[in-house]
């Protein structure tokens, strides 16, 4: 079998890397391999590999690693590559917000481009949608673009920490605490509860249905110490598909308060008690665009809306 070919690294050139060399490894990265990226950049195969040849003299270390089957980003390569994200970005960013600045009806700032944002299911479907509808009415020029993320290992936070999200909406806290060299707040905080079929008589001897993001490790901790619940026999795809099963009376599910927006007539939630589990839905952005008309504009709209009615209590 074929290995892949790793090159050993030429001692550093200093240098400065262009926004062209910077496009390259993103586009590398994003597409697998040179070809590919140089159908995507306009440019030819052989160009594309000088052009990486050339970061990687200039940075001092192997970026990709070579095969039959395209390149592939080495450790060292996905920390540049997701560097080279982020410092574009900001190339964009000082673009529309020189652009912007002091240019609004009353002297303030306008902005105008992308705002790329990542959230978990919930966020995308409960709180964003009211704050992008107000964030449209103050900023017209802010297009804004959702990817909706799964909660799991990186998870929202990891999509800003590559470079690939702005803003990233998440599970944030005690337990799930902002990554290094992010920066974010806490949003609200929502109560778990008891989610069962509207009627029945003892909710509590339901099969348990369950959905791999739907819990902190604070969660999981009160989980075990409650004797009353079963180990899950249903796993379903996300929160959505639980509401789904338990609507039809075929389980019963712990879930948070924002989940359970607008969950069917067919279901009944019950208080979990003092003792309840919460959990904190917050923010994080990289502190470069933290400062950004965009991302301040976005954070205060999420700050000023009204929890939805399932967070009031």
């Amino acid at each position: 079998m074929r290995r892949a070919h790793t090159r050993r690294q030429e001692p550093p050139v200093t240098a400065d890397l262009s926004p062209q060399e910077l496009r390259t490894l993103v586009a590398v990265a994003a597409d697998g391999g040179f070809s590919a990226a140089a159908a995507t950049l306009g440019m030819t195969q052989s160009a594309v590999s000088h052009a990486v040849r050339g970061v990687e003299r200039k940075v001092g270390a192997v970026l990709f690693e070579r095969g039959r089957y395209g390149a592939r980003p080495t450790a060292a390569g996905t920390k540049a590559v997701a560097h080279a994200r982020r410092v574009l970005r900001m190339l964009d960013t000082l673009v529309t917000e020189a652009r912007g600045a002091g240019a609004g009806p009353d002297g303030g700032d306008t902005v105008e481009g992308p705002l790329r944002i990542a959230a978990f299911r919930g966020a995308a479907l409960h709180l964003l949608p009211p704050a992008l509808e107000a964030l449209a009415a103050r900023h017209p020029g802010i297009e804004t673009t959702v990817r909706v993320v799964r909660e799991i290992g990186a998870g929202t936070a990891g999509e800003v920490a590559e470079g690939r999200a702005d803003v990233g909406i998440g599970t944030i806290g005690t337990s799930s605490p902002v990554p290094p060299g992010l920066v974010g707040d806490v949003l609200l905080e929502e109560p778990y509860a008891l989610v069962h079929p509207a009627g029945h008589p003892d909710p509590r001897s339901l099969p348990l249905v369950d959905w791999a993001e739907n819990c902190s490790s604070y969660t999981r901790s009160w989980w075990s110490e409650q004797d009353w619940i079963p180990s899950a026999t249903v796993q379903a795809e996300d929160d959505g598909t639980v509401l789904s099963i338990v609507s039809s009376g075929l389980g019963m599910a712990i879930m948070p308060a924002l989940s359970l927006t607008g969950a069917p007539p067919t279901t009944e939630t019950t208080d979990l008690g003092a003792g309840r589990p919460t959990r904190s839905i917050g923010y994080v952005t990289t502190p470069e665009l933290a400062t950004t008309v965009a991302v301040r504009a976005l954070i205060r709209e999420l700050r000023a809306l009204r929890p939805p009615r399932s967070l009031d209590g």
